[in-house]
């Protein structure tokens, strides 16, 4: 094996901890693995991994490894793809984390011309509403709506997503149609728990382009975004939510808008990854190809493509 095999062996060893997972991912016998990691270690003249019966961890100066190889070991993928017939093409893994309902609504219908395009590209998609860990799960990238937690990880602006107050007839036939936000002491919500913190978000709203904020009673709350939608479909009281996720309940008439005058303010949209110098081409494609997806979904509208640390 030349040098940059070797170090793609032990990069994914890494990253999952493990040998014989490396193997598998890598489609490779168990002990090449362990060969491989076993002559980096006396090309380089030092020990990279501590070994034990259940697991392997990274020494010191296979952390330092660690840190300078994923650079290398991506700009050379980038290159080889470069100089090949149909250069276009991405291939790879490609390991990916969004919100629950973009992954089912808008992003795995979109996936087959993304696939038919780069047949060489493997994705593993990820949904949740919670905030995962990109380093300790191994994500590539992440999309997030919402304000962002500071970290490390670069974020890229996509746009912002515009919210919507709504309710179910059923619900407002028993409690009335509000007709401002004076008029929702009166009224109850589904009460939306951060999958992270369990905390229960206000009721927000803007109002003559200030925003405004009440804790709104309610007997039900939800921390999935799926079990919140359908809480609101049983009629339990007002909810707050992206539009394009209800869309569909809109026009069949199963969910009302209301207050349009006093929306919520709208959240921004940002992708996440680790840093730019290990982006490798097949994130840089994904990133723009989910972006642009977005706002033809009209799930976004598109804002400045800035990033706190430009790609």
């Amino acid at each position: 094996m030349d040098r940059i095999d070797l170090l793609r062996i032990f990069l994914r060893v890494a990253a999952t901890g493990s040998f014989s997972q490396a193997a598998d991912q890598l489609a490779l016998p168990r002990p090449t693995v362990s060969l491989a990691v076993q002559q980096l270690e006396a090309r380089l003249g030092t020990r990279l991994l501590h070994r034990t019966t259940r697991k392997v961890a990274l020494t010191l100066d296979g952390q330092a490894l660690v840190d300078r190889a994923s650079s290398l070991v991506n700009d050379m993928q980038d290159l080889e793809q470069r100089f090949r017939p149909q250069s276009h093409a991405v291939a790879g893994r490609l390991r990916i984390d969004v919100p629950s309902r973009v992954a089912r609504l808008i992003v795995a219908p979109a996936l087959p011309a993304l696939l038919a395009q780069h047949p060489g590209l493997e994705v593993d998609l990820g949904s949740s509403d919670r905030a995962v860990d990109l380093v300790q799960e191994h994500i590539d990238c992440a999309l997030r709506v919402g304000p962002l937690a500071d970290s490390s990880l670069v974020a890229k602006a996509l746009g912002s997503m515009a919210l919507i107050n709504c309710a179910s007839p059923a619900y407002l036939a028993r409690h009335g149609m509000p007709q401002s936000p004076a008029e929702l002491a009166g009224h109850l919500s589904v009460r939306y728990n951060s999958p992270t913190t369990g905390r229960a978000a206000a009721w927000e709203w803007v109002e003559g382009g200030a925003g405004h904020s009440m804790a709104l009673p309610g007997t039900v709350g939800a921390n999935h975004v799926e079990s919140y939608i359908a809480c609101a479909l049983a009629g339990l009281g007002l909810i707050q939510i992206p539009r394009y996720d209800v869309q569909g309940h809109l026009q069949s008439g199963e969910l009302v808008e209301v207050l349009q005058a006093y929306p919520p303010p709208a959240l921004p949209v940002h992708v996440l990854y680790l840093h730019r110098a290990h982006l490798s081409r097949r994130v840089r494609v994904f990133i723009d190809w989910m972006a642009q997806l977005l706002v033809q979904a009209g799930a976004i509208a598109p804002g400045t493509a800035g990033a706190s640390n430009p790609p």
